[in-house]
């Protein structure tokens, strides 16, 4: 069955070294279009982890999150900026001489300003991209699961919807023939109405000739041919799934178009009304594609 671009995945590994934590969030896009939200010890590494996400996605925007903790100190880096902290002392102290006022920092207490300390994890493990490329495709499975639920509900929709389209084709091919004999019939008494009216006789080739030219332009069945073997091809597709989306909808694209010449060749109420409602459930389904992947 075909995959949904919107979805949600998460996987959770922990180790005696670290937690890594990835979450993969898609929504719709016509192209596969990633947005990171990494440590900065993993940020040279994104080509490499795009690599492992196009193993799994084809098509969407995904944002992809890292959440990395180390659980031992030696895969801490703190760095202190010491030139801030030396300015703040000095700015505080000479306030303090200016005033004659007694000054004793506290550096416990001007130590614990977030803003003056840089976390940064570091990597004493070769193999740990591997770990985490493993927790990303994890990840990628879960959020794989839920595009197929998804894409599962949106395949079981169309397929309702092309069966209902499937019905109007039937019925506008049905009711065409007597629509083009009635048209035919209409066109010859008025042309021989016209003629007797000016006082000359009618004759044979001149109202087959007439004929024949509205017959031409009242046919559709061509169009109609042409509408049934999009909408088989477009089930087809459906009930196969994969990367579909793309092609879904130039098929759509080519259905509207052989239905919209049926209603302008039909000139009949009835099948005019079957158009207007056959375009209307076309467009749902459009609507529909523009979320597989």
């Amino acid at each position: 069955m075909p995959k949904s671009m919107t979805g949600y995945g998460k996987s959770r590994l922990e180790s005696d070294a670290f937690t890594q934590v990835w979450e993969v969030r898609g929504v719709n896009s016509r192209f596969l279009d990633l947005k990171w939200r990494l440590p900065l010890f993993l940020r040279p590494s994104e080509a490499a982890l795009e690599r492992v996400v196009r193993e799994a996605v084809a098509r969407g925007r995904l944002e992809v999150h890292l959440e990395f903790t180390p659980k031992r100190t030696d895969m801490w880096k703190a760095t202190l900026n010491a030139g801030l902290a030396g300015a703040m002392i000095d700015e505080v102290a000479a306030l303090a001489a200016a005033r004659d006022l007694p000054f004793a920092p506290d550096l416990n207490r001007l130590f614990s300003l977030s803003h003056l300390w840089q976390e940064d994890a570091v990597d004493p493990d070769p193999t740990l991209f591997d770990t985490l490329a493993g927790g990303l495709r994890l990840a990628l499975s879960d959020f794989n699961e839920a595009r197929a639920r998804e894409g599962q509900g949106l395949a079981s929709d169309l397929l309702t919807r092309l069966a209902r389209l499937k019905d109007w084709q039937a019925s506008i091919e049905a009711a065409a023939p007597a629509v083009k004999a009635e048209k035919m019939e209409q066109l010859v008494t008025r042309v021989t109405a016209i003629l007797e009216k000016v006082g000359v006789e009618p004759t044979q080739d001149r109202l087959l000739q007439e004929t024949a030219i509205l017959s031409d332009k009242l046919d559709v069945s061509e169009e109609m041919t042409r509408l049934v073997g999009h909408l088989g091809r477009l089930e087809s597709l459906i009930k196969g799934g994969g990367e579909i989306g793309k092609r879904l909808d130039f098929l759509i694209q080519e259905a509207f178009r052989e239905i919209n010449t049926c209603g302008n060749k039909a000139q009949n109420l009835d099948i005019s009304r079957l158009v207007v409602d056959f375009k209307a459930e076309l467009e749902k389904c459009r609507e529909q594609v523009q979320n597989l992947e």
